[in-house]
């Protein structure tokens, strides 16, 4: 597990975060979709959270986690009759942990996770279903950094993943769990794991929308309200699938906005790359652009807003800017962005607030520009 603590009080979380380090994970000890969990980065946060957000105390304790920065997370659905476990999919989510499970997107199978890492974590979520007598389905939330795996989560109940996951392996994992739950054994039902020739992306629906003045950028509070699947042979085209289904419309040529933050810099150059050697044209803010352009990028500098007129968000409104990537660390970093990210809710342009999310669309434009998009019936994929 992530290094971790509980406090009855406001001093002792400030105690237990000194001796974690920030950025640490804080949230009530009882919470349904992340409700009132916070990324926290500093202490000045921290007295903010605990004045404003809970009331901390010996009967309403507070957790505090290490955040494992640029770690992934996984998703591991099984079944159990207390005996026999049958995991019943492998989800890599496309966001970096930290992000809230049910706001990220993810692949079924993982599209980067090497074969010895899922070995490790179907066997561990069967040691978990047996050892806590689990009878019916279970959700395992894990993050992986580094090679090492760390386990967030223990779920003896079904999780939101389940409709996804019995769509793309096609099998009725609910009814089955329920006729368990009454008695049935999991052997007579004849499941068998098997490799997928295909590959499904789950990408969250928001309300952004319909709520003015709301920053939509994600964290550990889910804020979705519904979810779309898109589903290929090809990892690339089911993103681009999924992310027309959330409705977004995907450009094939035009302009991208670049801002990202230093650790951040490095590992974007790829996506900025390719979208470069398409035909895009580059813009982006000083820090991003000196970088991007060290790297043989070429690229067009752009005003942050607090940096005065003509800025990004004046480009954004006169239809300048086509997709953006804007990542950010920190209370103030944050709060500068955030009418960057508005304006993109308002005016229906393409935004990506995470590394992953920009590599993943990079490869979706590629994709829809190759014209390799499919329409098939899901049976198809499901009953091979």
């Amino acid at each position: 597990q992530p290094r971790n603590g509980i406090a009855r009080s406001a001093e002792e979380a400030r105690e237990i975060a000194r001796e974690i380090g920030f950025p640490v994970v804080i949230r009530p000890s009882y919470v349904l979709g992340g409700r009132a969990m916070e990324i926290v980065h500093d202490e000045a946060q921290l007295d903010r959270y605990i004045s404003q957000a809970v009331v901390v105390s010996g009967d309403s304790p507070v957790l505090l986690d290490s955040y494992l920065r640029d770690a992934t997370e996984v998703d591991v659905d099984a079944l159990c009759d207390g005996e026999d476990v049958f995991i019943c999919g492998v989800m890599e989510h496309i966001e970096e942990a930290g992000v809230h499970s049910g706001d990220s997107a993810c692949s079924l199978p993982p599209y980067s996770l090497s074969p010895d890492i899922i070995a490790e974590l179907k066997e561990q979520s069967r040691a978990f279903a047996r050892s806590l007598n689990v009878v019916g389905l279970m959700n395992v939330q894990y993050a992986i950094k580094d090679g090492e795996i760390f386990v967030l989560e223990v779920n003896p109940r079904a999780s939101r993943t389940v409709p996804f996951v019995a769509k793309v392996i096609g099998v009725p994992i609910a009814g089955i769990a329920a006729r368990v739950m009454a008695g049935e054994k999991l052997s007579s039902f004849g499941l068998q794991e098997r490799e997928l020739s295909h590959i499904a992306v789950k990408e969250a629906v928001f309300p952004f929308a319909r709520f003015p003045g709301v920053d939509p950028v994600l964290g550990p509070e889910m804020r979705s309200t519904g979810e779309v699947m898109g589903i290929d042979r090809d990892y690339a085209v089911a993103f681009a699938k999924s992310q027309i289904g959330a409705g977004a419309q995907l450009p094939t040529s035009g302009t991208v906005f670049v801002s990202v933050k230093d650790s951040d810099k490095e590992r974007i150059v790829p996506a900025v790359q390719k979208l470069s050697q398409m035909g895009f044209k580059i813009i982006a803010t000083s820090g991003t652009k000196r970088y991007l352009e060290s790297r043989d990028i070429p690229c067009t500098k752009i005003n942050k807003v607090l940096e005065g007129r003509p800025h990004v968000v004046d480009a954004m409104k006169n239809g300048e800017v086509d997709i953006v990537f804007n990542t950010t660390e920190g209370a103030q970093a944050l709060a500068d962005s955030a009418s960057i990210r508005r304006t993109a809710l308002l005016y229906h342009i393409p935004y990506y607030t995470t590394l992953a999310g920009a590599m993943a669309v990079t490869k979706a434009i590629e994709a829809v520009r190759a014209d390799i998009l499919k329409v098939a019936p899901l049976q198809s994929y499901a009953s091979r």
